[in-house]
C-alpha cells in the first residue's frame, strides 16, 4: 500500500482559537465599517487575511533568537544574515529592514522619479503605491492567462514579452528604473513565473540597458513550481534554482514574512555596489543603521534560519499541497477559482459567484464578508478596493478579476481547518442567488485605502 502524505513536522505548543455565533459576528463586522481588516483578531475563527508574519517558526529559528546579538552597530546577527543571503540568493550586499514595504520604500526613495515608468506583471498593492505615491506609473505586462481564471497553464504569472517590450520601447531608458518582477505573482492568484520567461525579460533588460528588480516575498515557492512543472530543473535541489533565478536581477526586495518564515523582517539586497550605497542613507532615516535596519538581533537570527528551511524542498511540498487541497474541496463543490491552484493562496472567483452583485458594489469584498458571517473566516480582496482610483482621474479602477484571496499560513492549520474552510464557502455559495447587494464607500484614505477603508451596505 502506497503511504499517504505526512507534514515534515510535529506539533510542539498550540493556541486556542473560539468559535462564534453568527449574531455575534454580524455585529463585529458591522462595527468594523464591513473591513475585514479592522477586526479584532479574537472574533476570527479562522484566519486566512494573509499569510505574511502569520507563520509558526520552528524550535530552531526560536533557539537562534536566543542567540541574537541586540549591538547597534556591526552585530553578529548581521553578519549571520548576511552569509545566509549570499548563500541562499546570491547577492553579495544588503540593507535589513522591518519589513518588505520598507525595502520598497527604502529602494524607491533612490530609484524613483516623477513621471518615471515601471513595468511589472501585475505589480502587488504596496508596490504600486510606492511607485504612484512617488507620481510615477506603474505598468501591467502580465500575459493574457493570468485574467481567465479557468485556464490550467502552469505559469500564470509569467510576462507577455511583447507587452514589455512595447513600453520598453515607447519610452526613454532614464524614464524606466527597472522592471519588477514579482514571484510568486501574487495580484495573479499566486501564479509563478517560469524561468525560461525570467530569461526572456533578462535578454530584454540587457537589450534596453534597464535593471531588473524582484519582488521576492515567496521566491522559493516559485522555485518549487519551476523545479515540478518546467523542463529541465526536475532533479535541480531548490537553492540551485533559487540562485538561478537571482541570477537574472540587479536588486531584490523581500517580505521576510512571507517564504522566510518570521513575524518580522524583510531585506534589500543589491547586485552592485553603487546601488547599495545609493540607499544606505535611505535606511538611516527610515528604518535605522544600516546592520540592523529596523530589526532587532533575535528576528535577524530567526530570518536567516528561515531562509534556510523555507528552501527545504519538503518544508514546501507540504506546504503547497495544502493550498492544492483546499483547491480539490473546492473542485468537488464547483467553486470557482483561479486556476491552478496557487503557492500560497487559493484565490476564489468572486465574480462567478456573486453574479448579482454590481461590480461598483465590490463583488469579492462582499463574498469575504459573507464567508466571515457564515463562519468565522477571515480572507481578503483582490479585486476593485485594492485597485484603488486612478491617481489622475480619481475614478475607481475595475480590474479584471474580483477575488477572495484565503492566504494559508504557513505550517499554522490541519486539513480539518481546511475542510471547515471549503465546507463555509460551499454554504455560502449555494445561498449566492440571494446575494444581490454590495457595499459602498463612506471613507477612504488617497492611496491603499483597503487597509482602513469604511464601507457601508448598499442599499
Amino acid at each position: 500500500m502506497e503511504l499517504p502524505f505526512a507534514e515534515p513536522y510535529k506539533i510542539k505548543m498550540v493556541e486556542t482559537i473560539r468559535k462564534s455565533s453568527r449574531t455575534e459576528r454580524e455585529a463585529w463586522i458591522k462595527e468594523a465599517d464591513y473591513n475585514l481588516f479592522n477586526l479584532k483578531s479574537e472574533r476570527v475563527f479562522i484566519d486566512l487575511l494573509t499569510d505574511s508574519g502569520t507563520g509558526a517558526m520552528s524550535d530552531r529559528q526560536w533557539s537562534a533568537m536566543m542567540e541574537g546579538d541586540e549591538s547597534y552597530a556591526g552585530a553578529r546577527s548581521y553578519y549571520r544574515l548576511k552569509e545566509t543571503i549570499e548563500e541562499v540568493t546570491g547577492f553579495p550586499l544588503f540593507l535589513p529592514t522591518h519589513q518588505g514595504r520598507a525595502a520598497e520604500n527604502v529602494l524607491f526613495s533612490s530609484l524613483i522619479k516623477a513621471n518615471d515608468v515601471l513595468p511589472g506583471n501585475a505589480h502587488f498593492d504596496t508596490t504600486k503605491g510606492h511607485i504612484e505615491f512617488r507620481k510615477a506609473h506603474a505598468v501591467d505586462c502580465t500575459i493574457a492567462e493570468a485574467y481567465d481564471t479557468t485556464c490550467e497553464s502552469p505559469f500564470k504569472g509569467n510576462f507577455d514579452l511583447n507587452k514589455l517590450e512595447e513600453v520598453l520601447k515607447k519610452y526613454p531608458k532614464e524614464q524606466i528604473p527597472c522592471i519588477v518582477v514579482t514571484i510568486t505573482n501574487n495580484t495573479a492568484g499566486g501564479q509563478p513565473v517560469s524561468m525560461e520567461n525570467i530569461k526572456g525579460v533578462a535578454a530584454l533588460a540587457q537589450k534596453y540597458g534597464i535593471k531588473i528588480l524582484m519582488d521576492s516575498a515567496r521566491f522559493a515557492e516559485n522555485a518549487y513550481f519551476i523545479k515540478m512543472r518546467e523542463k529541465g530543473y526536475a532533479e535541480k535541489p531548490i537553492r540551485e534554482i533559487v540562485r538561478e533565478l537571482f541570477s537574472y536581477a540587479d536588486f531584490m526586495t523581500m517580505s521576510s514574512k512571507k517564504d522566510a518564515i518570521v513575524n518580522m523582517g524583510g531585506f534589500a539586497a543589491f547586485r552592485h555596489r553603487e546601488d547599495w550605497e545609493k540607499c544606505q542613507m535611505y535606511t538611516i532615516i527610515y528604518e535605522g543603521f544600516i546592520t540592523y535596519g529596523g530589526m532587532s538581533g533575535r528576528d535577524m537570527n530567526a530570518l536567516a534560519q528561515g531562509l534556510m528551511e523555507g528552501t527545504e524542498f519538503d518544508y514546501l511540498e507540504a506546504r503547497i499541497s495544502q493550498v492544492a487541497y483546499l483547491g480539490q474541496k473546492l473542485d468537488e463543490y464547483g467553486i470557482p477559482y483561479q486556476r491552478p491552484a496557487g503557492g500560497h493562496a487559493i484565490f476564489v472567483d468572486a465574480k462567478k459567484v456573486l453574479t448579482q452583485v454590481p461590480q461598483e458594489e465590490f463583488i469579492a469584498q462582499t463574498l469575504g464578508i459573507e464567508l466571515y458571517v457564515e463562519a468565522g473566516i477571515r480572507g481578503v480582496e483582490i479585486g476593485a478596493l485594492l485597485a484603488d482610483r486612478d491617481p489622475v482621474t480619481r475614478e475607481n479602477r475595475y480590474p479584471a478579476l474580483e477575488l477572495l484571496r484565503l492566504a494559508i499560513p504557513r505550517r499554522v492549520y490541519t486539513n480539518n481547518h481546511i475542510d471547515y474552510i471549503a465546507a463555509a464557502l460551499k454554504n455560502v455559495y449555494d445561498r449566492r442567488q440571494t446575494i444581490t447587494r454590495g457595499y459602498v464607500i463612506s471613507k477612504e484614505l488617497p492611496i491603499m485605502r483597503h487597509f482602513t477603508i469604511q464601507l457601508a451596505p448598499a442599499r
